[in-house]
């Protein structure tokens, strides 16, 4: 199976990010944690991406908060899908300054961007882009969405 990075630009975002680790973790998915950022370590971003397919990685999850350009500056060097986590901020827009930055990118450079310390959401789909040539992956995120709707039935049959 292939692994799912998890790249933060700041150890600050770990508390966010590690709601996605913990969801790949209960899919079996494998994943890696690192610090880089698209402005004080683009050498090492750069090469993190540049080598993330030959590495063992399907998907690359990017969290960033203000200026957040690390998903599209690790997009701009792999073909490999990146997922952007956009971080809220409490020192400007709480966050909306990053979600345009993740979510405005040039055309031929896509990030698929999830909400504002969307976390789950963007393992949930880094599982099913994996899922697509994985049937027990895929079965896996089945189960899920049943016992999801069941959550939501149960509540309801209370109400009643």
């Amino acid at each position: 199976m292939k692994k799912v990075a998890i790249i933060m630009g700041s150890d600050s975002d770990l508390p966010v990010v590690q709601k996605a680790a913990d969801t790949l973790k209960s899919f079996g998915v494998p994943c890696e944690m690192h610090v880089y950022s698209a402005h004080r370590t683009p050498v090492q971003a750069r090469d993190f991406s540049v080598n993330a397919r030959n590495n063992g990685f399907g998907v690359i999850i990017a969290a960033a908060g203000m200026a957040a350009h690390l998903a599209g500056a690790l997009a701009a060097n792999t073909t490999l899908p990146v997922i952007g986590i956009p971080m809220k901020s409490t020192t400007f827009t709480n966050g909306i300054d990053a979600l345009l930055s993740t979510v405005q990118m040039p055309s031929g450079i896509p990030v698929a961007t999830v909400a504002v310390d969307g976390a789950v959401n963007a393992a949930l789909l880094a599982v099913q882009i994996l899922a697509v040539t994985d049937a027990e992956l895929a079965a896996k995120l089945d189960a899920k969405r049943l016992s999801d709707a069941e959550k939501v039935l149960s509540k309801d049959a209370a109400l009643q």
